[in-house]
């Protein structure tokens, strides 16, 4: 008995002394690079911080100068007071600037946005497009400044994958640590825009790198910090909304009432998100048909804005002191519901438009107006079992934003931490699971998914459903010199029956046609111009194809796994 416990003492001092060794191992070998990495990270979050804060400064400067206030947080009624031709002539004239801008320095006129930022965190090894990137936020800021009924995460989501990208290319960063140091850049905007570091960094994970890695969080953090002190050095530790000390669940049957809420909201982001897209999809058919220079449909749009705040001046803006009021239950019902269903036109406006902005802070709006509307319905029914409209209010501001971003973790946070108020988590946590669950059936997971599916990109389905376009046929065909090559003769045979694929195309391409072919490879060519014969550079085996596809997903499963 004694020898065995000696044994036992011993061979656990001994896995002790292997386990310290090998730490002493780790830190000495990986530890200088994992700090460099973290100062990186800290420099990333640093900078993003910066540029959001200046956006944000930017903003409230030329909302001063153009609409003659300082005090930016009751815009709307202050623009009540300003002449009407002043409200049409400023979005109008901002609208004019963004379509030079953006005819000027992107492609195809439109703002970059956040689902760039995932399309390039899934796809691009964490780049996203530099020049188009800060017209982009050039746009967004002139557009939010002059009335542009959009918010500013938008822009500085993808400001912060501008810097992000600038050090992956300087250091030559792989797809992982690219995608990390994307992911560091949003953490640190985000946190710095909303004073919010926790949903900060939870956004970027569950937002833009779509996965939870334990070798991502600490960088992430550390930016999402770093970003969050830039602003509290400028603004102090306040949050953006003052709810009243009343918020509060009365009792726990008043629960399924937030499910309900839930659903209704659901419903309201989804119109919310469809409005948006048919509005796109009527704009984008209207300029085909009349001709329409794309650098004055922004200015088209402006003077519809403009149009619509002569009547209601809520609309001007990013909208927080409407969402303020809705918060501390200030609103009547009819004015809950007509406010709402004008931000919803005046967003869907001013996305048509291709203006620039972010949907996070309409969607606040919206929530916090719709969980106003349907709060005071419900304490007035059930008045013994009720606790205060504001409460629904507040659940309601976090059940639209989470379907529409189809964040359900971070925008509960952002909620919190942009209100204070930590004591009502479990009506807002009910009514939040509900909206996403529902919106998430109706369209692609989320607002920035489904714009990317629009432009067939096919994020939402996860990497088994991207991964195949990440891969030239080029690159991974047999050429015909090589030693397993396919036989030309056979090729040419195939090619006669019109069985072929360029070589520029993808695996997307390809895989479905292995299996409605049933071929063992596929001649790969290159198209001549009229009239003249393709040139054979080789063949694509399906097995070649599938070994590419299963390394991609390893890759990635490691990534998210690590």
């Amino acid at each position: 008995m004694a020898n065995s416990i000696r044994s036992f003492l011993k061979d656990s001092a001994k896995e002790a002394a292997d386990t310290c060794r090998g730490g002493w191992h780790v830190l000495v070998e990986k530890g200088p690079s994992q700090f460099q990495f973290w100062l990186i990270s800290l420099v990333i979050g640093v900078c993003a911080g910066f540029a959001a804060l200046f956006f944000r400064k930017g903003i409230d400067w030329i909302q001063s100068t153009l609409h003659g206030t300082d005090d930016l947080t009751h815009l709307h009624s202050f623009a009540g007071g300003l002449p009407w031709y002043w409200l049409v002539i400023i979005p109008t004239i901002g609208g004019l600037i963004v379509g030079v801008i953006l005819h000027r320095f992107t492609p195809d006129g439109r703002v970059r946005s956040v689902a760039d930022v995932i399309e390039g965190a899934a796809l691009r090894e964490g780049r996203v497009e530099r020049t188009a990137g800060v017209a982009s936020a050039f746009a967004s800021l002139i557009t939010l400044s002059s009335g542009g009924s959009t918010g500013r995460e938008g822009p500085v989501v993808h400001m912060a994958g501008v810097i992000s990208t600038w050090v992956s290319n300087w250091i030559r960063a792989d797809g992982i640590t690219g995608r990390d140091l994307l992911g560091c850049a949003v953490a640190a905007a985000v946190s710095a825009s909303f004073n919010a570091p926790i949903a900060g960094a939870l956004f970027a994970l569950e937002v833009v790198l779509r996965h939870f890695a334990v070798h991502a969080f600490a960088p992430i953090t550390i930016a999402a910090v770093s970003g969050t002190v830039i602003s509290r050095l400028e603004f102090g530790n306040v949050t953006e909304f003052h709810l009243p000390d009343t918020t509060q669940l009365q009792f726990y049957q008043e629960l399924p009432a937030f499910l309900m809420l839930g659903g209704v909201c659901g419903f309201v982001a989804v119109a919310l998100m469809w409005t948006i897209f048919w509005s796109e999809d009527m704009a984008n058919h209207i300029q085909d048909r009349t001709g329409m220079p794309r650098w004055l449909r922004p200015a088209i749009s402006g003077a519809m804005l403009g149009g619509l705040a002569i009547w209601f001046p809520h609309i001007i803006g990013v909208g927080y002191e409407t969402t303020s009021a809705a918060l501390t239950g200030e609103l009547l019902w009819h004015e809950a519901i007509v406010f709402c269903v004008l931000k919803v036109i005046a967003v869907s406006i001013t996305m048509a438009g291709r203006m620039g902005g972010g949907v996070f802070s309409p969607a606040l709006m919206v929530g916090a107006l719709t969980g106003l509307s349907f709060g005071l319905i419900a304490t007035s029914v059930f008045p013994e079992v009720s606790g205060t409209v504001t409460l629904y209010a507040l659940a309601g501001t976090g059940a639209v934003a989470a379907a529409v971003l189809g964040a359900p973790i971070s925008t509960t946070l952002i909620v919190f931490e942009l209100t204070g108020d930590w004591q009502t988590g479990l009506a807002v946590l009910v009514s939040v699971s509900i909206s996403t669950a529902l919106g998430s059936r109706l369209v692609d997971r989320s607002f920035f998914l489904t714009q990317l599916e629009r432009r067939n990109v096919h994020v939402a389905a996860g990497p088994q459903a991207y991964l195949l376009c990440m891969f030239r046929v080029a690159s991974v065909m047999r050429p015909k010199e090589h030693p397993r090559a396919a036989s030309e003769e056979t090729c040419w045979e195939l090619i006669e029956q019109g069985i072929y694929i360029d070589g520029n195309a993808t695996l997307e391409v390809a895989m479905p046609m292995f299996d409605k072919a049933g071929l063992q490879f596929i001649p790969v060519v290159t198209l001549g111009g009229e009239g003249e014969p393709p040139e054979l550079w080789g063949a694509l085996h399906h097995v070649d194809a599938l070994k590419a596809y299963n390394r991609a997903l390893a890759a990635t499963a490691a990534e998210e796994h690590s």
